[in-house]
């Protein structure tokens, strides 16, 4: 991992207060690329009867994969935010196994950037959940 892209990972899980509350941690960035984890918690539980994940939670992982993804390919000084996200939930998150999300950039401009989320447990062939992403990117010279 470069250098700036583990200033971001850290910034990410230790700076942002809710995921740090949520417990989530990288586990790797590329250019373009990252792969986030939320730990198994009871407390993330949003249908206790079967049980299941809180929607969102899964969504919370897949917004913060994609914003990673695309950090990976700015600059010093540079912020990105959340425009678009649509969550396509595919089968209930387990609260007994970590949960993941490995992101990539599809599109990536001046202004704008596009995602791609694959949520899984332990098997990306078999999603809990599909994330696609629109983020402002605003660059430090703007």
């Amino acid at each position: 991992m470069r250098p700036d892209h583990a200033e971001f990972a850290r910034f990410f899980t230790e700076e942002v207060p809710f995921n740090a509350h949520l417990g989530m941690r990288v586990l790797s960035m590329g250019e373009g690329e990252a792969v986030m984890e939320l730990p198994a918690e009871r407390r993330f539980t949003g249908d206790p009867f079967r049980p299941a994940l809180h929607g969102g939670v899964i969504a919370t992982l897949g917004d913060n994969a994609g914003g990673l993804a695309v950090f990976s390919l700015t600059g010093p000084g540079d912020r990105v935010s959340t425009v678009d996200l649509r969550v396509d939930y595919l089968r209930p998150g387990r609260t007994d196994v970590p949960l993941r999300a490995a992101s990539r950039v599809i599109r990536m401009g001046n202004r704008v950037a596009a995602t791609e989320t694959t949520v899984y447990h332990d098997d990306p062939a078999r999603p809990v959940a599909r994330v696609a992403a629109v983020y402002n990117v605003v660059r430090r010279a703007d």
